[in-house]
């Protein structure tokens, strides 16, 4: 169904509280305005739930699995609560281990760590990096961009009855993507994987914060997320699944916590018994605060209502499409087509103007922040664009790199509105400021 078409009450289009809501910029025309934050892809604000939950915490803050006292059992109970509760929100199967990381890249290349020898990983050209590159030491068979779900899984088909048969294999897939918010086909992708004797990893970074996520419903082996995207703060992601390949592996890194038992052997070395639960692959002191808080969002996502959270941003991904198909100058990027289905992510490019350029103008001149570039998925970018991506030109020659904006719960209608009018103004009108050229990104002249 396109989005378009999708009736939307109005009345559910309320934005969830979040940092930053009142914060104003200085413009370079003169005056100040309430920042409107257009770049959730990267990193979404924190929810407001979630940083008081943080703050509540804080004075609370003790050592994690290592103290007998009073705050130091608060904390090792609070942080695998955050665990249990992380795990629900992914609906883990009764014997999947949630893994606390700090990131999606840091997720799977923890995975890409624990793959057996000689596993093949199938993965489509259009990942993000963090999911396109953690898998240097494995057999890579990296796939063509298809142009629609349907050619995706066929041709992950094709790609996995040409395998040898008998070997493990890993199919790593996104949920949404990064560049286009389209979402995957990722049921029948797994379905297809599984068929084939493999199995199947999801970077669900820009799914979670957008939609539900479920392992058994999916029928998905591992998922990976990023706290920073689900309105967390930075420095927690989140590895779920299998715990088989997790448990045989070495871990990730070594050290206290990740081992069991530590032993001098006769011979002078050392022998190591090391956990098999999650805490194998969690050495060090933990992130309890970041863990905390990507559980708080967790929850908070959950009470709101997946079902609201949902329509209204259908609400604001229709405003801000309808916006942008009046401007004839710019392209929103596809693969799937206008009537495929997305979250609150959408790449465009403009004609004449680089894309550098007009981010920094929407910036300086409207108070509005949205990202440039290549989006850490550079053979992607080179499908869409139907050629290869330039290096950054100088301010004001037109580049072939495009433009993102993304949204998501936090989001109020104002902020969308003010893009668009912002886009079409800066267009039609030009920008009314003179830039230049400063370590490769146009900045405002003196």
């Amino acid at each position: 169904m396109s989005v378009s078409t999708l009736a939307v009450d109005p009345s559910i289009c309320t934005p969830l509280p979040v940092l930053g809501r009142d914060v104003t910029v200085p413009l370079v025309t003169g005056g100040t305005i309430t920042y409107a934050a257009l770049d959730y892809a990267a990193s979404a604000p924190a929810l407001q739930r979630v940083w008081d939950d943080v703050a509540a915490y804080a004075p609370y803050y003790g050592s994690v699995h290592r103290g007998a006292g009073y705050l130091s059992q608060f904390s090792t109970d609070l942080f695998e609560k955050a665990r249990r509760t992380v795990g629900e929100f992914l609906g883990c199967r009764a014997d999947d281990q949630v893994v606390f990381t700090r990131s999606t890249t840091d997720s799977l290349n923890l995975l890409g760590r624990a793959l057996p020898a000689d596993c093949r990983v199938f993965v489509f050209e259009t990942e993000h990096h963090a999911s396109l590159l953690p898998w240097q030491d494995a057999q890579v068979t990296y796939l063509d961009a298809p142009r629609s779900p349907r050619q995706a899984v066929e041709t992950l088909e094709r790609a996995l009855a040409d395998r040898d048969p008998h070997g493990p294999a890993l199919v790593c897939v996104t949920g949404a993507s990064n560049v286009t918010g389209e979402l995957w086909p990722v049921r029948e992708l797994a379905a297809a994987a599984h068929a084939h004797g493999a199995r199947i990893v999801l970077d669900a970074a820009q799914l979670a914060p957008h939609r539900p996520v479920s392992l058994v419903d999916l029928d998905v082996d591992w998922v990976a997320f990023s706290g920073h995207k689900l309105y967390a703060p930075f420095g927690a992601g989140v590895l779920a699944g299998r715990a088989d390949w997790l448990r045989a592996a070495e871990p990730y890194l070594a050290g206290g916590g990740a081992s069991r038992r530590v032993a001098r052997r006769a011979d002078g070395g050392v022998e190591v018994e090391w956990h098999e639960s999650a805490a194998r692959h969690e050495a060090g002191s933990p992130n309890v605060i970041g863990a905390y808080a990507v559980a708080s969002a967790c929850t908070a996502l959950t009470e709101a209502g997946w079902e609201a959270l949902v329509a209204r941003e259908h609400c604001l991904i229709d405003r801000v499409r309808a916006g942008l198909a009046g401007i004839p100058q710019v392209r929103v990027l596809s693969l799937f087509g206008d009537d495929a289905p997305r979250v609150g992510v959408i790449s465009f490019v403009v004609e004449g103007w680089n894309s550098s350029h007009l981010a920094a103008a929407l910036s300086a001149e409207y108070g509005i922040g949205v990202r440039d570039g290549l989006f850490c998925a550079h053979p992607l970018l080179h499908t869409l664009l139907g050629t290869a991506p330039e290096a950054p030109a100088e301010c004001g020659a037109p580049s072939l790199n495009a433009l993102r904006v993304s949204f998501g719960a936090g989001t109020p209608d104002e902020h969308v509105d003010r893009f668009v009018k912002a886009v079409r103004q800066l267009v039609t009108e030009g920008a009314k400021w003179t830039y230049r050229t400063e370590g490769g990104r146009c900045v405002p002249a003196a």
